[in-house]
C-alpha cells in the first residue's frame, strides 16, 4: 500500500514533509537500519584486526566492499532489511542476516561470517546506532537551524541597538529600554542553551547481554575485550563510531547523556517559547510590522489581518517538542532490573521530538524574515510615557539628600496621566544643582535607556 503526504498520520511526514527532508534520512527506520549496518560493520571489521587465529584480517578489497554497504546503504536495502524481518520477527537479527546475504559468492566473507554480531547483544547495535543517529541530528539539522536564527538574531540586535522601546514589567510601563538590547537577551540566553547541547557528550557500549562481556569471555578468555570495545566505539568513522565509551551498563546504555541532550534541547526551545510570546505581543502593539506576501490570507473573514502565524506556530510546535523531550529525558534512563523493553517504543519518537523543534526553528526564522521596525509606534508609545521619568528623578533626589523622594514622586505620578510639561515642572521645583537640573531637563522617555545600546552592539 502507498502513502501520500496527505494521509500521513503525523503532519511531520504529511503536511511538513518538505521542511524535514534532511532529518528524514537520519532519523527514520531507514536510517536506523543503516547505521545498524554500520556498527555491524565496524564490529566485524575490527574483529578482523584483533589478532584472533581464527579470524585473520580482512583484504582490502573485503574492507572496501564493507564499507561499501554502509555507505550507499538505499531504501531498496532497507526494504529488503524488513522482508527478512517478516520471517525472525527481530530487527537487528534481521540486519545480521541481511549482511551474511551480502557474502554470497565472497569466499573470503562468507568463511568469516559468522563473525558478525559475534558476542553482541542487539542493545550493543541498537545503543550506538542511537547514539550515531542522534549525534547526525544534532550536528547536521539541528545546531545549525539554531545557529541560523542566533545569526539573525544577532544581526537583528546590533541593527536595532540604538532605536529605543517602552518596557513594561507585569505588563504595566517601566523604564525604557532599547529593541536591541531586547534581543540581545535573547541571544545570550541562546548562545549559551546551543553551548550546552553542543557539549553532550554522545555515548555507547558494546559489553553484551548484561554489561559484563561474558559471552566474550566465554570465546577468548585472555582477551581484553573492554579495551576492544573501547577503541571500537571511540575510533572515528568509518573504522570505529567515533562516540564516547560508557564503561559501566547493564544491558541497555543508561541513556543518561540521552536525558543531557533532551533536557539541553528542550532548554533552547522553552527559550524560544519565551521569545515568540514576546515578538507576537510586539506584533500586536504595533513596534513591528510585518512584510506581505503576495497572495498570502490572514483572515476567512476579516481581510485587513496579517497575524503573526509563524510566531504561533513556532509556539506550538515547540510546546509539542518539548512535551516528547521531556517524557524521554525523565523515562530513558529508568529500566526494570537489566533490560525491559518500554524504551524501545520511546526512542523510535526521537526524530518527531527533533522534527517539532527544527520546525518550529524554521517557522521563526521564516517569521523575523518578515518583521520591519515601526519607530513611529515606538516613539508614540514613549511620548505617552512620561510617568517612567519618575524613577531616575527620584533616584537624583536621593543622591542630594532630598526628603522622601519615593514618596514624592509616587504621589506625583500614581494614577496621573503625565506629560513633559508635569514631569519638567516637578523637576524645576526640585533644591538639586543646575547642572543636574538641567541633566534631568534634557531627559525624555525615548533617551532614557541607560547602557542598554552599548550592550546590544557588543553581542
Amino acid at each position: 500500500m502507498s502513502f501520500s503526504t496527505i494521509s500521513a498520520l503525523s503532519p511531520l511526514d504529511g503536511r511538513y514533509a518538505s521542511k524535514l527532508s534532511p532529518l528524514r534520512p537520519l532519523m527514520s527506520e531507514q536510517g536506523y537500519m543503516h547505521r545498524r549496518v554500520q556498527v555491524e560493520v565496524a564490529w566485524f571489521i575490527a574483529l578482523s584486526d584483533a589478532g584472533f587465529a581464527e579470524f585473520k584480517p580482512l583484504s582490502p578489497g573485503a574492507r572496501t566492499y564493507l564499507l561499501g554497504l554502509v555507505k550507499n546503504f538505499s531504501e531498496t536495502d532497507g526494504n529488503a532489511i524488513k522482508e527478512i524481518e517478516k520471517t525472525t520477527n527481530h530487527d537487528v537479527k534481521a540486519v545480521e542476516y541481511w549482511i551474511k546475504s551480502k557474502f554470497e559468492a565472497r569466499p573470503e566473507l562468507e568463511k568469516a561470517s559468522e563473525f558478525v554480531h559475534f558476542a553482541c547483544t542487539s542493545e550493543d547495535i541498537n545503543n550506538t546506532s542511537h547514539a550515531l543517529q542522534l549525534r547526525s541530528a544534532r550536528d547536521v539539522v539541528l545546531l545549525p537551524a539554531l545557529d541560523k536564527l542566533l545569526l539573525k538574531l544577532r544581526d537583528m540586535a546590533r541593527v536595532y541597538a540604538d532605536v529605543p522601546m517602552l518596557s513594561r514589567t507585569h505588563g504595566q510601563t517601566a523604564s525604557p529600554t532599547t529593541v536591541g538590547k531586547e534581543i540581545a537577551n535573547v541571544v545570550v540566553r541562546l548562545q549559551t542553551a546551543c553551548d550546552r547541547i553542543a557539549a553532550v557528550k554522545i555515548m555507547g557500549k558494546m559489553n553484551g547481554a548484561v554489561g559484563n562481556y561474558n559471552a566474550h569471555l566465554s570465546a577468548w578468555p585472555d582477551f581484553d575485550w573492554e579495551a576492544f570495545s573501547k577503541k571500537v566505539i571511540e575510533t572515528p568513522e568509518p573504522l570505529g563510531l567515533g562516540l564516547t565509551f560508557q564503561p559501566y551498563s547493564i544491558q541497555i546504555e543508561p541513556h543518561d547523556y540521552m536525558a543531557e541532550l533532551f533536557d539541553a534541547i528542550a532548554r533552547a526551545n522553552t527559550i524560544l517559547v519565551d521569545w515568540s510570546r514576546d515578538v507576537w505581543g510586539y506584533v500586536s502593539l504595533g513596534y513591528f510590522k510585518q512584510r506581505l506576501r503576495e497572495g498570502e490570507v490572514g483572515s476567512s473573514t476579516m481581510p485587513h489581518k496579517v497575524n503573526p502565524i509563524d510566531f504561533e506556530n513556532a509556539e506550538g510546535n515547540l510546546g509539542l517538542a518539548n512535551a516528547l523531550l521531556r517524557h524521554m529525558s525523565e523515562k530513558l534512563p529508568i529500566s526494570r532490573w537489566q533490560r525491559d523493553l518500554t524504551d524501545s517504543t520511546v526512542l523510535r519518537n526521537m526524530g518527531v521530538a527533533i522534527g517539532y523543534a527544527v520546525l518550529a526553528y524554521q517557522s521563526l526564522a521564516t517569521g523575523l524574515s518578515k518583521l520591519e521596525i515601526n519607530e513611529a509606534a515606538l516613539a508614540a508609545d514613549l511620548d505617552a510615557s512620561w510617568e517612567v521619568l519618575a524613577e531616575p528623578i527620584q533616584t537624583v533626589m536621593r543622591r542630594y539628600g532630598l526628603p522622601q523622594p519615593y514618596e514624592q514622586l509616587k504621589k506625583f505620578t500614581r494614577g496621573e496621566a503625565m506629560t513633559r510639561e508635569l514631569m519638567q515642572g516637578f523637576i524645576m521645583k526640585l533644591d538639586i544643582p543646575e547642572a543636574e537640573k538641567q541633566r534631568l531637563l534634557a531627559m525624555t522617555p525615548a533617551n532614557y535607556t541607560g547602557k542598554a545600546a552599548e550592550l546590544a552592539k557588543r553581542i
